[in-house]
């Protein structure tokens, strides 16, 4: 066979030189070859199958979510636009653009899309390092369900970004659910625990800096000049030079705690944005610019939250904290390292018994916790519909104690500190493990990605709690499959065994010395 195969490699090379006709070439390719790309090696053959992100990639339904996303990704059927046209008879008017159009590039696998952003939150990874990473990774590639070695790219950074906002919030719980619908399916845990759960709430911080009332002025100013002269107004003074100076004399006055100077500098700062602003806006209308312009939208957006941020005092409620982010809040949750974060209020649900994620989302306004208890577990309802179980007990802290929680959550049953004395033996041992989702808020900030949300807007901040909850759920079911035995749990080796056992007992398989090796999958 060897020197068959070397005589028609030569040949391949140069057929006139060796005789042999292009069509006996192909019939022994095709009668040769076992794969059908005879030039690159399986993915399958190069990696450990027992490796746990290979198993997960057999173990995860992703028929089921593509099937449940993939009305994101339909074509859309659009209503067109009147086009004005004449003829040799006369004017005539046409609807160009209707209906469906399969026009455009074709999308890319809805299983790579979604293993990207699976892969991104749970070893959190940026957009770029992701795609980088992908192409020299086989088994991240397995688990995208590649089936040969790709050495490019999988998509462009920006792609991964695109994807997620398609999706929106409902599609990436959909993302959340498949995580727990497999750990179900692996038997890595039991219908039965999603009856106790424990909830608890984080602060999801913002990716901004610590707003201080003299930057944040500062930053106004320069983003009106900035924007005014894109737009063609020509300013009388830009106080670059002043403003400047300002900044540091704020910066040395609160250092010396020399308060009523740094007052009068911050008042300053003040007076020179509503400066700009009132020439901005006498200057505008002369402009003649089209009422759906980006750039006069842009900047009716910018004078309202520079008119905004030059009105609020301290006191003062829904305060801007960062210009390019008005939703972000301040939250002070008892720290003493850290008495107040910057960004949103997130709610968290995880399984008494073994921490599994069975739900996450914001709630924008910081809420008393007791108010978001209705909303947090409606979430988890649903994620758990399939499996006909919903939550029964509610194990949580004194921030959700209160008539609210009591009435707006009758059919659940809710344990807390606070009603130490009435609660039974057996609750008052379960109630131990409330502090058991304290780990998972530190391991979801450290390594999936949650201590800061880089996305854009309130939906950024939804869709990024969500994701890293299902980048959590995905290790989880990593360790879960080496605690199982990667491929089978005891019952299934003990199934297996008995089963080989009688096998030659029977004479079907026989074992010559103990050198045979029975190959199994999973």
């Amino acid at each position: 066979m060897s020197t068959r195969f070397s005589v028609f490699f030569r040949a391949a090379i140069s057929p006139r030189k060796y005789n042999v006709g292009i069509q006996n070439l192909r019939d022994f390719h095709s009668g040769f070859m076992a794969t059908d790309d005879f030039f690159r090696s399986r993915l399958d053959q190069m990696i450990d199958l027992k490796h746990p992100l290979a198993v997960l990639a057999r173990r995860m339904p992703w028929a089921d979510i593509e099937a449940s996303i993939a009305d994101c990704f339909a074509h859309q059927n659009r209503a067109g636009k009147s086009v004005n046209g004449s003829d040799l008879f006369g004017p005539t008017v046409a609807v160009v653009g209707a209906g469906v159009s399969n026009a455009g590039r074709p999308r890319l696998p809805i299983r790579l899309m979604v293993s990207l952003l699976y892969l991104k939150h749970a070893y959190n990874v940026s957009d770029e390092e992701l795609v980088a990473r992908w192409s020299e990774n086989v088994q991240w590639q397995y688990f995208s369900g590649m089936e040969y070695y790709t050495p490019k790219l999988p998509c462009d950074a920006t792609q991964i970004g695109r994807f997620r906002k398609i999706l929106g919030e409902a599609g990436v719980e959909e993302l959340l659910k498949a995580t727990i619908d497999a750990a179900v399916s692996m038997k890595a845990i039991r219908p039965q625990e999603f009856e106790k759960v424990i909830v608890d709430t984080t602060v999801s911080e913002k990716a901004v800096a610590h707003p201080v009332d003299s930057r944040l002025l500062e930053i106004a100013r320069y983003k009106l000049v900035k924007l005014g002269k894109e737009l063609g107004i020509k300013f009388k003074q830009s106080f670059a030079q002043e403003s400047k100076e300002l900044r540091r004399k704020a910066a040395g006055y609160a250092h010396a705690r020399q308060f009523k100077r740094l007052r009068r500098v911050l008042r300053r700062q003040r007076t020179i944005i509503g400066i700009l602003l009132r020439e901005i806006e006498r200057k505008l209308p002369g402009l003649n610019l089209a009422s759906d312009s980006s750039l006069l939208l842009k900047m009716t957006t910018l004078i309202q939250r520079a008119r905004r941020l030059m009105q609020q005092k301290p006191k003062d409620k829904d305060k801007i904290y960062a210009l390019h982010a008005p939703e972000v809040e301040c939250i002070g949750k008892g720290k003493a390292r850290q008495p107040y974060e910057f960004g949103v209020k997130s709610g968290l649900v995880v399984t008494h018994k073994q921490g599994l994620i069975v739900g996450a989302r914001t709630f924008p306004g910081n809420p008393f916790d007791g108010h978001l208890l209705y909303a947090q577990l409606e979430q988890t309802k649903t994620l758990l519909e399939s499996h006909n179980r919903k939550p029964k007990q509610v194990f949580a802290d004194m921030g959700f104690r209160g008539r609210v929680a009591e009435e707006d959550n009758s059919d659940v049953e809710i344990i807390h500190r606070g009603r130490y004395r009435s609660l039974t033996r057996v609750q008052k041992r379960h109630l131990k493990r409330r502090q058991a989702i304290e780990p998972t808020f530190g391991h979801l900030k450290a390594d999936h990605g949650m201590r800061r949300c880089w996305l854009q807007g309130a939906q950024g901040d939804a869709l990024h709690v969500v994701l890293c909850a299902a980048g959590f759920n995905l290790k989880w079911l990593m360790r879960a499959l080496v605690r199982m035995g990667l491929y089978f749990s005891p019952k299934q080796v003990l199934a297996w065994v008995n089963k080989l056992v009688a096998m030659i007992t029977d004479g079907s398989v026989a074992v010559n010395g103990g050198q045979q090796r029975l190959a199994f999958a999973g």
